[in-house]
């Protein structure tokens, strides 16, 4: 990994493009994510009133801060409104959850004119450690499954940041080492958070959680700290033996640029693994809008780990436990022929139209569909959906195997992430500075030899 990091020159264009759009994917996120004030109580400095003398501009707001605590500000933001881009593997997670401690800390050196070799980061700097700590959680994440324990995907957010920004500070392989195995020394966090019946907003914040944490190691390698040389193989105390089964991590490749053809945009701000029965919903919604009271079952078909996760009876008490019911954000796609971000309020979910489309609701495996998503081949995430009625009669049964954010379906996406973008920079600013935001990010030559601090600055509130 640190001689990934340190060495490894990425040499794809392609790569690049789609580093482009990681980035302008997660800043449009954050800027959605300021319209929750559960959201925006997170977010500053840990100390109320401390002010950063060369404090990095969070997008959006006036808000000035050192660095950690601008990756923690950053991530949360990034992650909140569970639009941000994933990736579907052993082991699930969002790689944009990195994205946060990069732009930070490379805000920062710049602010403070401490970047190495003495010229300014400019945003190619920012994206080709964006797309090294992608690659570094997809290449943990395809064979190494944390869920499977009982453990949260964030610790591969800590150790990926750890990882490059030790390196953007300046720092060597040996440096590297020294901050990502103090990252593996953290250990894992529990999952429960992200499970009924006790999902939360922590579930919004605990990869930012790790991103900052990864951003405090690589400033302490920088310091000198030592390093933990058998952090993961040492006898009953190293991390296999203690937390692993004894099992060491096993790779399917070398690390490379693997990452790019397995990123998925998401459209719908839910789980991953319900987007397509969200598009399956939304596509239904012409045939069933004037028929709800009608609806006698709701027949959601699906793959073994969407229902394991999103299968959900009952009452729903917040947001994040929304997002994660396949029956809610189904519902919603129904009814409404949509899914935004709003639609998971406390206000909007009191309809009791979307509970008692819920009751009526089945959701079975699909085997095939299982062995799709397993396999590596494909990775998809199909589900279908049939609406049968009272008096006998049924919708089609609509089925989508990949989600419109999959790879296979990049053509298709991308004009969506566009508009994606642009509705998110309205939410901030005035049309004039939308324009320009827009002109400098769709411009990939502008874009990557912009310094950092400069484009920062233009976000900023």
């Amino acid at each position: 990994m640190a001689r990934y990091v340190a060495h490894r020159a990425i040499a794809s264009a392609r790569a690049y493009r789609l580093a482009r759009y990681y980035l302008t994917d997660s800043i449009g996120c954050a800027l959605e994510a300021l319209e929750y004030p559960e959201c925006r109580k997170l977010l500053g400095p840990v100390v109320p009133d401390v002010v950063a003398r060369h404090g990095v501009p969070i997008p959006g707001t006036k808000m000035r801060l050192d660095p950690v605590s601008a990756a923690f500000t950053l991530g949360a933001m990034i992650r909140w409104v569970d639009s941000n881009d994933c990736i579907l593997a052993a082991e699930r997670g969002h790689p944009s959850d990195n994205i946060g401690g990069i732009l930070a800390t490379a805000c920062y050196l710049n602010r403070k004119r401490l970047a190495p070799r003495g010229k300014p980061l400019v945003m190619r700097d920012v994206l080709t450690a964006i797309l090294k700590a992608y690659e570094i959680q997809w290449a943990l994440s395809v064979e190494n499954s944390f869920t499977d324990l009982g453990f949260d995907h964030a610790a591969i957010t800590k150790v990926a940041t750890a990882a490059v920004v030790t390196h953007m500070l300046g720092g060597s392989p040996t440096q590297i080492i020294n901050a990502v195995s103090n990252a593996w020394a953290d250990g894992l966090t529990l999952k429960v958070y992200r499970q009924t019946p006790n999902v939360g907003t922590r579930k919004n914040w605990g990869g930012a959680d790790a991103a900052s944490r990864g951003v405090r190691l690589a400033f302490g390698a920088m310091k000198g700290e030592m390093g933990i040389p058998s952090v993961l193989t040492a006898k009953k105390f190293g991390f296999y033996d203690a937390i692993y089964k004894g099992k060491p991590f096993r790779f399917a490749k070398p690390y490379g640029t693997d990452v790019i053809d397995h990123v998925q945009f998401k459209t719908a701000p839910a789980d991953m693994l319900s987007q397509t029965a969200v598009e399956c919903a939304i596509r239904l919604h012409p045939l069933v809008k004037d028929r709800i009271s009608q609806i006698r079952k709701v027949a959601i078909t699906s793959q073994a780990l969407m229902i394991g996760i999103n299968d959900k009876r009952g009452p729903l008490y917040n947001p994040a436990d929304r997002d994660h019911c396949v029956q809610y954000v189904v519902a919603v796609g129904l009814i409404f022929g949509r899914l935004h971000a709003s639609d998971l309020e406390d206000d909007f979910a009191s309809n009791p139209e979307l509970d008692h489309l819920r009751d009526k609701m089945v959701v079975v495996e699909d085997p095939k569909y299982t062995r799709d998503f397993y396999n590596p081949a494909k990775r998809s995430a199909a589900s279908r959906i049939q609406v049968l009625f009272r008096d006998g009669s049924s919708t089609p049964t609509v089925e989508i195997e990949y989600p419109v954010g999959h790879p296979r379906r990049r053509k298709e996406c991308m004009p969506l992430l566009d508009t994606k973008f642009r509705n998110n920079l309205a939410r901030r600013y005035p049309a004039r500075r939308q324009t320009a935001l827009l002109e400098l990010c769709a411009d990939q030559a502008r874009l990557e030899k912009a310094p950092v601090h400069e484009f920062m600055n233009r976000f900023a509130g």
